[in-house]
């Protein structure tokens, strides 16, 4: 009997302590004229692959996946699809910082001294990159992506064993429900990541039913996705504030990094209460550590709600490169959506899915 073996090459990177895996190849080309209609297609068609290297024995929840795609617009260099235990975000600040980073490592993406430009589709459109190489390493990157908008305000629900919540809801490449962690007694350090998992699992879930999916642009985007959870602010310089962060990720993830989408969810929120400027900057602070800057760019508009352009800059580093074996026929593995969105045979260089 022939064994069904398939084989994905992969680069681990990590940003702020979240790790992406990084699929370069062993992916059948994706059906659809847009990274967007590919990533639809893989969520309603092929969902095993993130299912695949997002659990044990393959992979880990806590961790996303981004796969690389040829691009639709023609000023991309590549595209790419994050899939994450949530589901399919349509953009990501720490997956496009670490997806980029692995793409210019690996050569995929010429790299050039000092700073470089770069353009990757996501599912969400273009993500404008520069990427700062120092000595051939890449040092950060700076990546703008969808414009954020502040979509309800004012919202509250009452979450069993934690009373009423109140949070906004924001878009900033997914819908976050942003709520201040010291109404509920947090502080966001490394000691409470356990009791932020449960809160944020209570509160997705109690908060969800009647929350909206539509996007103005983009349609359905499916239930609430994340939280992020705010601590106070505090001013460190001339328009340069600084702040505890935390983003939960449903089901039962919390982010090692303060998320770049998460950054950008606050500074919209805080522009549109008078806090931020154009040129101010926001440094988010994760319950371990790392840091993210946000730089609030020019006002924009999506749909009828006003908007506001950002950058995230970030930095990712390599951890591993892999060539992971796929067994079809282990009970462990479910080929029922995989087997078909598995290449036969992968090449041994980096190529576009």
């Amino acid at each position: 009997m022939r064994h069904r073996e398939r084989t994905l090459q992969l680069i681990d990177t990590q940003s702020g302590g979240d790790v992406s895996r990084i699929v370069t190849s062993g992916v059948e080309p994706l059906p659809g004229a847009t990274v967007l209609e590919k990533a639809r297609w893989l969520q309603n068609e092929g969902d095993g692959l993130r299912r695949l290297l997002l659990s044990e024995p393959y992979g880990d929840p806590a961790m996303s996946v981004d796969l690389i795609v040829e691009p639709a617009h023609p000023e991309a260099q590549a595209g790419y699809i994050i899939m994450e235990a949530m589901g399919y975000p349509l953009y990501s600040g720490s997956n496009t910082i670490c997806t980029a980073t692995a793409l210019l490592a690996s050569g995929a993406i010429p790299m050039t001294e000092g700073l470089q430009d770069v353009v990757l589709e996501s599912p969400a459109g273009l993500a404008r990159i520069s990427a700062r190489v120092t000595d051939g390493r890449v040092v950060s990157i700076t990546t703008q992506g969808e414009p954020a908008f502040v979509a309800e305000e004012g919202l509250s629900v009452e979450v069993p064993h934690y009373g009423t919540v109140r949070f906004d809801l924001v878009w900033s490449g997914a819908y976050y429900a942003m709520v201040d962690a010291t109404e509920h007694g947090f502080t966001l350090g490394a000691a409470e990541q356990i009791a932020l998992t449960a809160f944020g699992d209570a509160f997705v879930r109690a908060a969800r039913p009647g929350l909206r999916h539509e996007h103005p642009e983009l349609g359905d985007v499916g239930p609430l996705p994340f939280a992020h959870f705010m601590g106070p602010l505090r001013a460190t310089g001339d328009g340069a504030y600084e702040s505890p962060s935390a983003t939960y990720v449903h089901p039962g993830v919390l982010c090692r990094s303060p998320t770049g989408t998460g950054t950008s969810a606050r500074m919209a929120l805080m522009a549109r209460r008078g806090q931020i400027g154009e040129g101010d900057t926001l440094e988010t602070v994760s319950p371990r550590g790392s840091r993210f800057v946000g730089t609030v760019l020019q006002e924009a508009r999506v749909g009828a709600f006003p908007a506001l352009h950002s950058t995230i800059t970030g930095t990712a580093r390599l951890i591993a490169h892999s060539h992971l074996t796929v067994d079809l026929d282990d009970p462990l593995v479910d080929g029922s959506d995989l087997e078909h969105v598995l290449s036969v045979q992968s090449d041994a260089g980096l190529t576009s899915a």
